[in-house]
């Protein structure tokens, strides 16, 4: 494993810097985790690969964000420090090593140990080179067909200057000379976004880098020239931008951030293979402004995020077996078909688990069934990432189109899909839907649905409140629970929450609702302190924690006797198991095919114990620069199903990683204790739910 957290010259204490870890290096920590999922041969082949992508994906869009903000901060004449103590200079230059090692690794995977066992199962990823007079024929006649119309030489000389190199582009850099003259030239050739990345022969079994078949042509796009050397590369550029508050049309504002982001980003990183000549690099490095800290070689093919194509391969045994989401039982019939989930709201609540329980039979039906009721008055919905077909938002529009209220508080500036958001948000507005864009300075993150409905002479709301987005295409791989209830007290909540969005009015007080950036912060600080004596107890579960005042309230807990456990699939800043420090608290990490994402906060043990769901992450800009929102979850068979995820998830051993102070390992099952999956144990758990034998 390679350590991505710094050695410390100090003794750790409650007041040194040293108590936190740096943020962007327990990120690179939480993909390491991802890495070593490609590198575990207990995992599905193509799920491997898959991971590799993944992994891949993730550094990109690190450096587009974390790395770009770093950068800013390193050119500024003020100078920045992270709660931990370092410059951002200091942190580039870590996070440039740790990537460096991880990005090497990361390539040796795919070369040493994936594409060969791939090849042992009849997947072939070829060179140019391994392949037969047939199989050039056949790729010749391809890139004729299909590569050469698309493919723009573009050559570098005192007529021609450095082309612009787009945000994660594949690219070839070409050296070519004149047989007459001897001139050198650098030339560049991009490889277009809607080409394969690794394409397929006639088999569809075996695939070549595409960026070989265009190499192996050189002489098509520089007929008459000699081909000196060439090497690819790929530049990735600052995506960190941000919507003036002040602008006066926001959703132009927006359109314009997305169109800008890959165009006037500063490269923050350049990839390339282990092909390129001093020359080219030279070229590069002065054109593009950067240097060696910017510059990262790898040893194999770049863009692995291609992979992720091997799971379309008709190969069911090289891969996780398939799961479909289940009919919550609360909403469905003995029949199988969904009940009238407002009368079923009426008699009690109802928790659902994605991806164990289906998305679509539980919030888009919810939305559905409260589209066409005509008893409905008004449907409210938050939308922060949403599917590019959504059956939620045309529920929503089925709903204004049928008369009743309906307002959509849409999140223009989710990052990277801002262009998504928008067409919904005009889509939305154009079915007379009314469409608020948040508050100016703060993200809506909150994920909630409110459902007004005319019952006799009064009016009844039914909620939804969530961990996670309104997306049907992440609810089947991301983790997330959802509370639905007809509580008239959270009914009311919701609707103070939507009248603040909507209006500007000032925040009302609630009554179960918690929600940042008003409190937030303070209401878990005040739970963590009630813990804070011998006998008590936190258990939490969140994708990050950094924010330092909520780390420095679990410290104190720990020392007054508190028992801690902290499930964070990602960022960790706190240190577990510090003597002196935080003996009592121990964090875990689970990594597997679903994507661990719901928030969960549990104060106490027993029938005085207060748990709370929903979508904050215990970081500063969730509690500070946000719109979120965490609701109670009080009744006691809710409450076991929220035990029986958080258990789960403790007693796991085969998904599962710790963190000791700084450090992570694998949990080792112990001789004779049972292997716990957690995602396995949750879908056998699911069907059981849905057979009936918990009806």
């Amino acid at each position: 494993m390679a350590r991505v957290q710094r050695a410390r010259a100090e003794t750790i204490t409650p007041r040194s810097e040293s108590r936190f870890i740096n943020r962007e290096l327990s990120w690179l920590a939480f993909n390491e985790r991802v890495l070593a999922l490609a590198e575990n041969p207990e995992i599905p082949l193509i799920e491997r690969a898959k991971f590799l992508a993944i992994f891949a994906s993730n550094l990109d869009e690190f450096f587009q964000v974390r790395v770009a903000g770093l950068q800013r901060q390193a050119e500024d004449t003020i100078p920045h420090r992270s709660a931990d103590g370092l410059t951002a200079e200091n942190q580039l230059a870590e996070i440039h090593d740790v990537v460096a090692d991880l990005s090497r690794r990361h390539a040796r995977v795919f070369v040493d140990v994936i594409r060969p066992e791939l090849r042992e199962q009849g997947i072939e990823i070829l060179d140019w080179d391994d392949l037969s007079d047939d199989d050039r024929r056949y790729l010749n006649a391809r890139f004729e067909e299909s590569i050469f119309p698309v493919l723009t030489p573009l050559s570098v000389d005192p007529g021609h200057p450095f082309p612009y190199i787009s945000d994660k582009s594949l690219n070839l850099g070409v050296v070519v000379s004149s047989p007459r003259t001897g001139d050198r030239r650098f030339a560049r050739v991009k490889v277009p976004a809607n080409l394969d990345r690794f394409w397929p022969l006639p088999d569809s079994q075996r695939f070549v880098p595409v960026e070989q078949i265009i190499a192996a042509h050189f002489q098509r796009l520089f007929t008459g020239n000699v081909i000196e050397n060439h090497a690819a590369f790929r530049v990735t550029r600052d995506a960190d931008f941000s919507v003036n508050d002040e602008a006066e049309d926001l959703l132009d504002a927006v359109r314009v951030l997305a169109r800008s982001r890959d165009r006037f980003g500063e490269v923050i990183r350049v990839e390339h293979d282990g092909d390129m000549s001093d020359y080219t690099l030279g070229v590069l490095q002065r054109e593009l402004r950067v240097d060696e800290t910017h510059t990262y070689e790898v040893p194999g093919p770049l863009d692995l995020t291609g992979l992720m194509a091997l799971r379309k391969l008709p190969r069911p045994d090289l891969q996780h077996p398939r799961w479909t989401p289940l009919p919550p039982p609360a909403f469905t019939s003995s029949s199988g078909t969904p009940l009238d989930y407002f009368d079923v709201l009426r008699r009690e609540d109802v928790i659902v688990h994605h991806p164990y329980d289906s998305y679509e039979r539980s919030v888009e039906e919810f939305i559905r069934q409260a589209a066409a009721d005509p008893k409905v008055l008004a449907i409210k919905n938050t939308i922060y990432r949403t599917d590019e077909r959504s059956a939620s938002v045309d529920a929503l529009i089925a709903a204004a189109e049928a008369g009743k209220q309906v307002a959509a508080i849409v999140e223009l500036t989710a990052r990277f899909d801002e262009v998504n958001n928008t067409r919904w948000a005009e889509k939305l507005e154009q079915a007379q839907v009314h469409v608020v864009y948040g508050l100016v300075g703060l993200k809506t993150h909150a994920k909630l649905l409110l459902v007004v409905r005319e019952e006799g002479s009064k009016t009844r709301t039914y909620c939804h409140v969530g961990t996670g987005n309104y997306n049907a295409k992440t609810a089947a791989l991301y983790e997330d629970i959802g509370l639905f209830t007809s509580d008239p007290k959270i009914g009311r909540d919701l609707t103070e929450i939507f009248n603040h969005l909507t209006g500007y009015s000032e925040q009302a007080p609630l009554d179960e609702l918690i929600v940042a950036p008003m409190h937030l912060r303070n209401e878990i600080l005040v739970h963590i302190a009630a813990q804070a004596r011998p006998g008590g107890r936190i258990v939490m579960k969140m994708n990050s924690l950094v924010d330092p005042a909520c780390i420095d309230a679990l410290y104190a807990a720990s020392q007054a006797g508190a028992q801690i456990d902290l499930i964070v699939r990602g960022i960790s800043c706190v240190r577990p198991q510090v003597p002196g420090l935080s003996d009592n608290i121990r964090v875990r990490s689970i990594v597997g095919r679903f994507l661990e994402h719901s928030r969960v906060y549990r104060f106490g043990e027993g029938e005085g114990a207060e748990y709370f769901i929903g979508s904050a992450d215990l970081m500063p800009r969730n509690l500070d620069k946000r719109v979120e929102a965490l609701v109670p979850v009080k009744h006691r068979t809710l409450r076991d199903r929220i035990d029986e995820v958080l258990d789960t998830c403790l007693a796991d051993n085969q998904l599962a990683w710790e963190q000791h102070d700084d450090a992570w390992s694998r949990v080792q099952p112990a001789l004779g204790d049972p292997l716990v999956n957690t995602h396995e144990y949750l879908m056998a758990r699911a069907l059981q739910r849905s057979s009936g034998i918990e009806r």
